[in-house]
């Protein structure tokens, strides 16, 4: 015998929606969210990651378009300038300057008076388990979910200190599971490269210095010979950071798929752009609108 056919997404439908953690890859669930109102999808319930908790929760505060226009407002140099460096803790930045530039654009909600029902994963460190933030500040719940360690400070919730949702949780399909949808869409940052591996990114790029170049030349430990100069050329050390979270996350977001499949998975493509390409907005934007219309066209909704 053969399975069964999923039941279909229909129109106007209630769905969860869970958003994975993926860096600047993050941007792409924009387009995704975009497609599915396009179809008339009724958003019920997000649950995100990280970066998916971020874009989730401007979604369930309804500021998603202002943090869209302010994105695509924004240039290299004005992005980097949200950074503020972290001497002397934990991490190479704090995110008090950013989570301030973000709650200007959509004030400072509790994540229960959200018209959309909100669930920011996070990580408690000390006890190693995954935390669901399903009340208080939403800032504060979006702020702990994307504190990358080694790159953003931990964040402090009621004594705990938490840690980006992607360690245990790259796609927390469980957290939506407490809403009343009918159907759950899962957006995964890990899916098929656009190029082989090897191929050089499109030439369309931005040029001029990158974060890889200013903070390689922070944390670098100078290589004492040839051949270890020449790898590290290949592979600096955000790099290496980037690359073997995002492994450590693909292989968890597929365990996570398998335990507990969506009825529908809308799959970014890993090589769309570096973990910080945050400037890269309108062009991620457009890769979720288009992943998520090619699923939704090849599952028949």
């Amino acid at each position: 015998m053969t399975p069964a056919d999923p039941p279909k997404i229909r129109s106007g439908e209630k769905v969860a929606l869970v958003l994975g953690a993926g860096g600047a890859r993050g941007l792409a669930q924009i387009g995704v969210i975009e497609a599915l109102q396009a179809r008339d999808m009724d958003i019920v319930a997000i649950a995100g990651s990280s970066s998916g908790a971020l874009v989730g929760g401007l979604h369930a505060s309804g500021k998603l378009p202002e943090y869209r226009d302010w994105l695509l407002s924004m240039d290299r140099r004005t992005m980097l300038r949200l950074l503020d460096p972290g001497f002397g803790r934990s991490a190479l930045f704090e995110g008090t300057r950013l989570i301030a530039a973000l709650r200007e654009i959509a004030g400072s909600p509790k994540i229960e008076d959200l018209s959309i029902d909100f669930t920011a994963v996070a990580v408690d460190v000390l006890r190693q388990r995954e935390v669901w933030l399903r009340e208080g500040d939403m800032w504060d719940a979006i702020r702990a979910s994307f504190a990358i360690p080694g790159l953003f400070t931990p964040h402090m919730i009621h004594g705990r200190a938490l840690v980006d949702g992607g360690l245990l949780a790259p796609l927390p399909i469980a957290a939506t599971r407490l809403s009343d949808a009918h159907r759950l869409i899962a957006v995964d940052m890990h899916g098929w490269p656009q190029r082989p591996p090897g191929e050089p990114a499109e030439q369309g790029a931005p040029s001029g210095p990158t974060p890889r170049s200013w903070l390689t030349a922070w944390m670098h430990t100078r290589a004492t010979d040839a051949s270890a100069e020449a790898a590290r050329t290949r592979l600096g050390f955000t790099d290496l950071m980037a690359r073997s979270l995002d492994t450590m996350q693909a292989q968890i977001a597929r365990v996570q798929l398998a335990l507990d499949p969506p009825e529908l998975v809308v799959r970014i493509p890993r090589d769309a752009c570096q973990f910080y390409e945050f400037w890269r907005a309108k062009e991620l934007i457009d890769i979720g609108r288009k992943e998520a219309d090619k699923a939704l066209d090849a599952a028949g909704y």
